[in-house]
């Protein structure tokens, strides 16, 4: 059977060292030897002896599952084999933490991660309860970490002379010790009136950078 289906890039990649790398722009593979953490509904194909379980649902998880954005619950993988995660043809990224790195990212782009890496859901700090991804998992320790975003992620320098606003659906995450608020773009005459719908951003300030998607669109919810 001949097509360009079968060209070499479509193919599986060879087992090689456990642990995460890019299949392609859309798929990570994870080589699972012990224990590894998803997306709930993220794995798309397995080879191999795994078990995939649910997170535990007591306070705590239930609390990540209702801020962790668009209500995103965990699964835990272990075993031996290997795994192919992907989230609606978002395009994948592959974050390499070292000791004393940490990064916020929004939970809605949170593919799979090691086992390593610590991870606790933040309220951001000045950002109240208004609009989404304000709840974010700041990630911490040394290992990978698979994001997705929808089309290709702006990466915009964060200075202290320059802060930038961001809008929250669109933003991705951002370096931990940045700091955080609301911004509001309108004159509250301005809103009553109709406005352009850019009422309020997310405000970065500090020294390091931010990740934005070129979409605000956000996803449907669970069920719908």
């Amino acid at each position: 059977m001949k097509s360009d289906l079968f060209a070499s890039e479509n193919l599986a990649r060879a087992g090689g060292v456990p642990g995460m790398s890019l299949q392609n722009a859309k798929s990570v593979k994870y080589e699972v030897d012990g224990e590894m953490l998803a997306r709930q509904g993220s794995m798309v194909a397995f080879r191999g002896d795994l078990q995939f379980e649910r997170k535990g649902q007591g306070m705590g998880s239930l609390l990540k599952r209702a801020v962790t954005g668009e209500g995103l619950a965990l699964m835990s993988v272990r075993g031996r084999g290997e795994a192919w995660f992907a989230h609606r043809a978002g395009n994948c990224f592959i974050v390499d933490f070292e000791p004393g790195d940490a990064l916020t990212v929004n939970g809605r782009n949170v593919l799979c991660f090691d086992p390593t890496l610590s991870y606790e859901i933040k309220m951001v700090k000045g950002a109240g309860m208004t609009g989404g991804g304000l709840f974010n998992s700041v990630f911490t320790g040394t290992g990978k970490l698979a994001v997705v975003c929808d089309g290709h992620p702006i990466i915009i320098p964060v200075t202290a002379q320059s802060p930038v606003f961001v809008d929250t659906d669109a933003v991705v995450g951002w370096s931990a010790r940045l700091e955080t608020g609301l911004h509001r773009s309108q004159s509250v005459g301005s809103m009553i009136r109709g406005g352009s719908g850019e009422a309020v951003q997310l405000k970065l300030s500090g020294e390091g950078f931010v990740i934005v998607r070129p979409s605000e669109s956000t996803e449907p919810a669970a069920g719908h």
